[in-house]
């Protein structure tokens, strides 16, 4: 049994027993929240990778109270299947946990050069985290971010890879302008170092976007960007989010989210926050239009949808409207 956490942000609650956190490169921080099986195959495809790098692992309990993803991951650590440490992030919320595991690798590993980032629901490929390293050196990217391939249940119909929701930003490997999620991603100390923390804006935090706000303003800050086509992970879709409400909602919130990191973006310029309302009006307006292109071309109408949902998210956000689609885990 692990202990009982002790009071304050984040407890220690596992450390495998040979951990030389001097020796540590890289830290791969895995955050989650009640997916105690999928969690260990997660942490099974870190265990497997192919590389000669010195790396640890930062797992980040996000339910204080279930903690059934510490519970289920502490063996391997304190049997010395994988050198890194088990915390608990005690307060609720999918930024809060980013932050707590990047300030743990941050000021645990003295040698910290970058932080790898995988979520509860992934499994890596064997060779992904040095593809994301070589990555960050070719190109001399702060910031390298990788596909998240959808695994859809066996009963789904075909066509949802294509679907924005799951597709990935980029095709090809190389700079990029543009990185929207932390799911897979390498990030060097130097940006952490400048930007933070808290490194994730907390107003994201039941609603997702925390990942994009940041690497946007990491962008603004100067630092480079890059994407590695073959640092693949494989993401498990559950069929509850091939469920029309869910694209429905999942396409207003990337809306809502898109305006509030475009209006911090903004936030200095003159009518920074007119703009930005002028050209949500204007991309609902085009929207049809758009969706009926995407329809011609791809015969899905969930597909054609999609920039209508976000286009009407964005002028919602004007509004205040928030879909905040972690305060309930079990529909998410």
């Amino acid at each position: 049994m692990i202990p009982k956490p002790t009071e304050g942000t984040v407890s220690i609650v596992a450390r495998s027993p040979d951990l030389d956190a001097g020796k540590a490169e890289i830290v791969v921080t895995v955050p989650t929240f009640r997916r105690p099986e999928q969690v260990l195959e997660t942490l099974r495809s870190i265990g497997q990778q192919q590389t000669k790098r010195s790396f640890a692992v930062v797992l980040i309990e996000n339910d204080a109270e279930g903690r059934q993803g510490a519970e289920a991951a502490a063996p391997l650590f304190e049997r010395g299947e994988l050198r890194g440490l088990v915390i608990v992030a005690h307060e609720r919320g999918n930024c809060s946990a980013y932050n707590a595991g990047w300030l743990t690798a941050f000021t645990n590993f003295a040698n910290l050069k970058h932080i790898a980032v995988i979520d509860d629901d992934e499994i890596a490929e064997p060779d992904w985290l040095e593809r994301l390293c070589q990555a960050a050196e070719k190109f001399g990217a702060d910031i390298v971010g990788g596909p998240q391939v959808p695994v859809f249940p066996a009963t789904a119909e075909r066509g949802w890879a294509g679907h924005p929701v799951f597709a990935p930003p980029h095709d090809t490997t190389g700079p990029v302008d543009v990185l929207y999620s932390s799911g897979n991603l390498l990030l060097g100390r130097q940006v952490l170092a400048r930007m933070g923390p808290p490194y994730l804006d907390l107003r994201f935090n039941f609603m997702g976007g925390g990942d994009s706000d940041f690497l946007s303003r990491s962008r603004q800050a100067g630092f480079r960007l890059a994407w590695c086509a073959e640092a693949r992970v494989s993401e498990t879709v559950p069929a509850r989010r091939l469920e029309r409400d869910w694209i429905r909602k999942r396409s207003l919130r990337n809306g809502v989210i898109s305006t509030l990191v475009e209006k911090k973006k903004r936030s200095a310029a003159p009518f920074g926050n007119l703009r930005v309302a002028v050209k949500s009006v204007a991309l609902l307006a085009a929207s049809p239009f758009r969706g009926l292109l995407r329809l011609v071309t791809t015969g899905s109408p969930a597909i054609a949808l999609y920039p209508v949902y976000v286009a009407l998210g964005r002028v919602l956000a004007e509004f205040g409207y928030a879909n905040e689609q972690y305060r309930q885990p079990e529909k998410n």
